[in-house]
């Protein structure tokens, strides 16, 4: 398959991440992908710890192999038992691959027309945040770091906070793989690779790029949760191992970083 180079997108890329860093219930992320110019052809970004690692730092172009390299590892992911309140997929088997199930999908949003980062970290907070963790007061802390991503976003696509964004305008955010830190009967701890796709209206062109982030899954009132001690101790031993690299499925770099593809469950 043929593909180009393509340069990192500073702009769209650093308001992905921010869109991201809402998201993610517990923990930290790094914005290392590269402007992509279209779905189909995905580009990757440079390695951890190079200048692309921080959100709004430059990085060097990325050209991505000619042909396509099957990922070595699949996973066909379980999906929850039931739905909540806000069609959550909640209730995950009591494996590993049911805790990273829950953690692809609290990855996941989508934020465009009549759609917030608010909207979809309030979503999932309620979802899959531990049982300690959802009260009040964080509610309202995920709300007020979430509407200043809704903020950045308005303003680069040139509206007031709060105001209508362009038609056709969309944010997306979607894990594609993970790497396994840690894992025990009741307690999981991945890298995961997520993918973001940004377009500011319907003539604009699609951009975008990935990141990387540490997700901690613990077994809590018969589901696999977010939490604040979990997330910790996921930190401290991801602190001990090497970044994998954040490189697109279909390069071979993807498997040499240990990388699982996740594949859409039928």
């Amino acid at each position: 398959m043929s593909r180009t180079r393509r340069a990192w997108n500073t702009k769209s890329t650093w308001v992905a991440g921010v869109a991201l860093a809402g998201v993610l219930l517990f923990t930290g992320y790094a914005v290392i992908g590269g402007d992509e110019k279209g779905a189909a052809e995905p580009a990757a970004g440079p390695s951890p710890g190079s200048a692309g690692s921080a959100p709004g730092a430059a990085a060097p172009t990325y050209l991505p192999p000619q042909d396509w390299t099957e990922p070595q590892r699949w996973v066909a992911l379980p999906r929850g038992q039931r739905t909540d309140e806000h069609s959550n997929a909640v209730g995950f088997p009591h494996s590993t691959e049911g805790a990273v199930a829950m953690m692809v999908l609290s990855s996941n949003i989508s934020v465009g027309e009549g759609r917030t980062t608010a909207d979809e970290k309030t979503r999932l907070f309620t979802a899959y945040a531990g049982k300690n963790e959802r009260t009040p007061a964080n509610l309202e802390k995920v709300r007020q770091k979430a509407a200043e991503s809704d903020a950045a976003l308005a303003k680069e696509m040139g509206v007031a906070p709060g105001g209508r964004l362009p038609q056709g305008m969309y944010l997306r955010v979607h894990a594609i793989g993970y790497k396994v830190i840690k894992k025990s009967d009741d307690e999981v701890s991945v890298w995961v690779l997520t993918r973001s796709m940004q377009k500011n209206g319907e003539m604009a062109k699609e951009t975008g790029g990935y990141a990387v982030s540490v997700v901690a899954a613990q077994w809590q009132e018969g589901d696999w949760k977010q939490t604040m001690d979990a997330t910790v101790r996921a930190q401290s031993d991801a602190a001990g191992q090497a970044q994998p690299e954040a490189v697109a499925p279909g390069d071979e770099a993807f498997n040499s970083a240990g990388w699982t593809a996740i594949r859409e469950a039928s």
